[in-house]
């Protein structure tokens, strides 16, 4: 049985998103492991002395593997190609990424892959996405994973599923990168043959 991840943006000893965090956490040890004695991660985060934004990285399974804080240093992304990859599965934030390394892998001259999986657009190697269509942001119904990020903005209605084929793409104008550690507005891209590059 593989391991899981939680990663948590702690800013200034500030932890955020911790409530879509636990919410992840344990639907996912009660899937896995249905007999295990309920985890109170909330008790297991200790940021107050961290100044800056640090990456908190939760490993577990049935029980608790590590937690880890480093600095965070976000990864420039300034172009995407487009992989297809119908047979990928990232349903779980697990530590077992061989099939996105290896898409993240066919990038060639691009900063990350945008991956589509039967014919619609889903995530990037390590975010969320959403496009803007003139009037909303949207992000794909089907993504590899459902980010915590994601779940806070569908909440607050700043984004809306949405199917995106790939061939509707030239209805969006902007693509935006997000996970627990990009905040929104942090990457926006052009929708182009510069930044998304087939």
């Amino acid at each position: 049985m593989c391991l899981f991840i939680e990663t948590i943006r702690i800013e200034d000893g500030k932890v955020y998103n911790l409530d879509y965090h636990i919410e992840r956490f344990d639907r996912t040890r009660a899937i896995f492991w249905k007999d295990s004695a309920p985890i109170d991660l909330r008790a297991l985060i200790s940021p107050q002395s961290l100044a800056g934004v640090y990456k908190c990285r939760v490993v577990y399974g049935k029980e608790i593997e590590e937690i880890t804080y480093v600095p965070y240093q976000m990864r420039d992304v300034s172009s995407l190609r487009l992989v297809v990859a119908d047979t990928v599965d990232y349903t779980y934030k697990s530590t077992n990424r061989e099939n996105l390394n290896a898409l993240y892998a066919q990038r060639k001259t691009a900063d990350d892959v945008l991956i589509v999986k039967d014919g619609c657009l889903t995530d990037t190697s390590i975010a969320n996405v959403a496009l803007y269509d003139g009037k909303m942001w949207c992000t794909p119904s089907h993504p590899l994973l459902r980010g915590t990020k994601r779940a806070e903005l569908l909440d607050k209605k700043i984004i809306v599923e949405k199917d995106i084929p790939q061939a509707h793409l030239g209805k969006y104008s902007k693509i935006m990168l997000f996970n627990a550690m990009i905040d929104w507005g942090c990457i926006i891209l052009p929708v182009d043959d510069k930044h998304l590059i087939l």
